[in-house]
């Protein structure tokens, strides 16, 4: 198809349309309005109601830079700088991993855990990221409190700020660390969504991901299990009675984290499956604890 020229919105959708096509982008179309509506600060709709109008030289400028970005497959929530989860709308960076639905899957087991809304939870999420799962869960339990807990202070400082964005700042504190060695007492809910994937394998992945996500939230080892070993060996200490952790799977992996929680003296309660049907999201306890 040949694009009509000119500085119009429908010239430059076309035109990126093709470029992004040819690049073998998914849903090219989408994606060009994407960062087109990003670029002139209006929604992706918008731009179809007048493809006449003209598009500024500055936002131009902008959407060119942002093309430019994707087609190097920048991830586009990184180019937008947003993401959303659950009912969440949370700022993303290259500082931390972007949110997925898979991950949703953590979110329903953990309200499965504790169905009743008004409970006072004291929640631990390791390897917080953007926030997303502990964010998600209080925005659900409106009395629980939570720790969110990252290597990265980058990461730790954008939680934070999606806390804020989201009115849940009073009942969530983050911090730069390493697991569990700055935390003491109890928690009755862990979240964690930890590295899983092999390390020979991230160069195989996608690019978006193996060029442009954080290493550190990917790489869990040569067997990729290196996280869930430390993961069970603090969890004991770390759940009060009556706790449950949620642990996020990579596909396959749930008999072997498994066998390291059943080791570490925890129980396994059942596992929820994404949408895909994969097995993702591992729930463990105390053996002799009654949940409440």
């Amino acid at each position: 198809m040949n694009c009509e020229p000119g500085e119009t919105v429908g010239a430059f959708l076309c035109q990126a349309g093709q470029v992004l096509r040819a690049a073998a982008i998914d849903s090219p179309r989408l994606e060009a309005r994407l960062l087109l509506g990003h670029a002139m600060g209006v929604t992706a709709e918008a731009l179809l109601r007048d493809p006449r109008a003209p598009v500024p030289p500055a936002a131009a400028a902008r959407f060119g830079q942002a093309l430019r970005a994707r087609l190097a497959h920048v991830p586009m929530a990184y180019i937008l700088g947003r993401q959303g989860f659950w009912t969440l709308d949370l700022a993303v960076s290259p500082a931390t991993l972007i949110p997925r639905p898979d991950s949703e899957s953590l979110v329903e087991a953990a309200l499965a855990a504790f169905p009743d809304a008004a409970a006072p939870l004291r929640v631990l999420d390791f390897g917080t990221g953007t926030g997303c799962l502990l964010l998600a869960v209080l925005a659900e339990r409106p009395a629980a409190f939570g720790i969110g807990v990252d290597l990265s202070p980058a990461a730790a400082a954008l939680a934070a700020g999606n806390a804020r964005s989201n009115g849940l700042a009073g009942r969530a504190a983050f911090l730069a660390g390493d697991w569990a060695a700055a935390l003491a007492g109890r928690f009755d809910l862990v979240l964690s969504n930890p590295p899983y994937i092999e390390s020979a394998a991230i160069a195989g992945l996608m690019p978006e991901v193996a060029r442009h996500e954080p290493a550190g939230a990917l790489d869990g080892g040569a067997d990729g299990l290196m996280a869930y070993r430390a993961l069970a060996g603090a969890l004991p200490g770390l759940l009060a009675p009556g706790g449950v952790a949620v642990l996020e799977l990579g596909q396959g992996q749930r008999l072997a984290v498994e066998a390291l929680a059943v080791a570490a003296g925890l129980v396994p309660l059942g596992c929820r499956s994404d949408l895909g049907g994969v097995e993702r999201a591992l729930s463990l306890g105390i053996p002799g604890s009654s949940k409440k």
